[in-house]
């Protein structure tokens, strides 16, 4: 058989003995296994809109040659993908405010000594909300395991004091 040179996908198609709608249907579950091993990537919608698109050309709907093909196949897609982003919020609610810790946050907590703190020096360590910073006072040295609380952050150290 003769295949003209930009017909690399007809060959593709003719080795490997798949239809346009399986192909369709391995990239979109390749999608979802991504999505699925790298959540936030957003290629779940796509994904599920390409095995739908894949069932429907396997089941006759040719999406691309009629209107009324047309009009299904993209009826089709939005739904699918207002339902997979409805199902993704449920998941995934963005209501929640991520938790993290910069040293402008800090500022007022407590930690938990665990290397003693001597004043000018940084080489004592506090433990702050799960997370280890250098830490210096201004006044006294402070033993291990005692209560700090945080009163400056200068760069990528805290200034504490024991807390009372």
């Amino acid at each position: 058989m003769y295949f003209l040179p930009g017909d690399q996908y007809t060959l593709m198609v003719e080795m490997l003995g798949l239809s346009f709608g399986w192909i369709l249907i391995i990239l979109g579950t390749i999608f979802l296994v991504v999505e699925a091993s790298n959540p936030g990537f957003f290629i779940a919608v796509p994904g599920t809109v390409m095995i739908i698109l894949g069932a429907m050309i396997l089941l006759g709907v040719d999406v691309f040659s009629g209107p009324l093909g047309l009009v299904v196949g993209v009826v089709s897609a939005v739904i699918v993908s207002l339902v997979t982003i409805w199902l993704y919020r449920r998941i995934n609610p963005g209501d929640t405010v991520p938790v993290t810790i910069s040293r402008d946050s800090i500022v007022g907590r407590e930690g938990r000594v665990t290397r003693r703190v001597v004043p000018g020096e940084l080489s004592g360590k506090v433990l702050v909300s799960g997370q280890e910073w250098s830490a210096r006072s201004n006044a006294g040295e402070i033993p291990v395991g005692a209560t700090v609380r945080i009163i400056s952050a200068e760069g990528v150290h805290v200034v504490v004091e024991e807390a009372r």
